[in-house]
């Protein structure tokens, strides 16, 4: 490659990816993640492609009503087979003919067909806002997720540190004889099991970083980090307030009320075009020689009055009755829906008071053990405390930081799904 060309070649790198060519620590932020998430989801992409199907549609209802338009050219040829020459012009001749025609067939039902149209792209908007909005919730479930795993990778990182002090500090008492062997293994088996507690993590850590980024379409660097901290504020949440407000507002049950006009739109759809009068129309040119010219034109119209529908137990009766009954169906799974969405949002309400307690107690376990743990290092350089003793107290520490991390993680993941229940932003829960 020229020496230009290769020139201009790393400026464009360096241009666009600035980032990566630094060095430097590749920060996302949440609402980063979301975006890039959004527009390299392929699910997302296929129900966007079904929403542009019905939108077209809906923008071509005169479609329903539009003629059917026919066309046709065709060339004849006439000779004898066995009573002359199939050769000779005098007995043989050729010609040709066009055609063209146009049929409208217009029933009662046409209304509701279009009207179903508009509700199939209504439905189809729903589907889509509704699998974005679950799949921001999720992707924003992982991300604090690996915030928390980066978090629990500090603290050991901590742990590790600590254990590994404790150990130099037993090999200097050893050598000077205040300590035995034993007290010497075991800091050292402390400090390794910190290491190795920390090596896990780190890799779990890495690997789960790895995965969400190359699902979301990002590459992943040892470089990038998030740009976000897990905060929690205690919520209070009456359900039945929430029942009755937010409750029509979500998708299932704006689909389940789709879905019963759909089937009403359906049914008198149905009724009117097997029972109702219908028109046809049509028209018809046609030119039967070229040579000489000679043309055509007809023109027809018809009623058709339907006489089986109106016969109980016919093919046509049984549609519309079971139209009906489709119907009836569908009120019934409309209710069920709301009766199972208010039991999920009081469900999730109660459970969200729950942890919060439990926050508040690991949050006091964790005051407990930070002190535990200091007055604990403080008798050990005293001389007062083995380092066994220390080795629980960082032990118990530890632990403690975890159990808040966890419970902390579960209550954000609580609000979440519960901004899901209620079909809002979840940091409008947060409020």
């Amino acid at each position: 490659m020229p020496r230009t060309c290769s020139f201009f070649v790393f400026l464009a790198i360096g241009l666009f990816f600035p980032i990566y060519l630094s060095g430097e620590p590749v920060s996302l932020t949440l609402d980063e993640v979301l975006q890039q998430g959004i527009n390299s989801n392929l699910e997302l992409k296929r129900n966007l492609i079904d929403l542009s199907i019905a939108e077209y549609s809906k923008s071509k209802l005169w479609a329903e009503v539009f003629p059917a338009i026919s066309a046709s050219v065709g060339i004849t040829y006439a000779s004898p087979l066995f009573s002359g020459d199939p050769l000779d012009p005098r007995v043989t001749s050729t010609g040709g003919n066009a055609r063209l025609g146009l049929n409208l067939d217009l029933n009662a039902g046409i209304p509701h067909t279009m009207k179903n149209i508009r509700l199939a792209y209504q439905s189809r908007l729903l589907d889509y806002n509704d699998a974005k909005n679950q799949l921001e919730i999720q992707i924003t479930k992982t991300f604090y997720s690996l915030i928390a795993e980066s978090q629990n990778v500090s603290v050991l990182d901590d742990m590790f540190k600590s254990a590994q002090l404790l150990y130099e500090r037993n090999q200097v008492a050893f050598r000077n004889g205040l300590v035995n062997e034993l007290t010497l293994m075991q800091s050292r088996l402390g400090m390794e099991n910190a290491r190795y507690s920390l090596s896990v993590a780190r890799s779990v850590y890495v690997n789960h970083m790895e995965d969400f980024l190359t699902q979301i379409g990002i590459t992943y660097s040892e470089d990038t980090v998030f740009d976000g901290k897990i905060e929690i504020t205690k919520v209070e949440l009456d359900p039945f307030r929430l029942i009755s407000e937010y409750l029509p507002q979500r998708p299932d049950v704006i689909s389940k009320g789709f879905e019963i006009e759909r089937l009403q739109n359906f049914e008198r759809q149905l009724t009117l075009a097997s029972k109702a009068p219908s028109i046809s129309l049509s028209t018809e040119w046609r030119s039967r020689r070229f040579s000489p010219f000679t043309d055509t034109i007809t023109g027809s119209a018809s009623v058709n009055i339907p006489i089986d529908p109106l016969i109980p137990g016919t093919n046509r009766n049984q549609s519309v009755r079971n139209a009906r009954l489709e119907i009836e169906k569908a009120v019934i799974d409309l209710q069920d829906t709301k009766e199972k969405a208010a039991a999920q949002i009081r469900f999730l309400a109660t459970n969200l008071k729950n942890l919060w307690d439990s926050i508040e107690i690991a949050r006091l376990s964790q005051e407990a053990a930070e002190l535990s743990y200091e007055l604990t290092t403080q008798g050990f350089r005293g001389g007062v405390v083995d380092s066994m003793k220390v080795e629980d107290a960082r032990n118990d520490l530890l632990h403690a930081h975890q159990r808040l991390l966890v419970t902390e993680l579960s209550y954000l993941n609580m609000i979440l799904d519960i901004s899901a229940a209620l079909n809002i932003n979840w940091k409008e829960v947060m409020k």
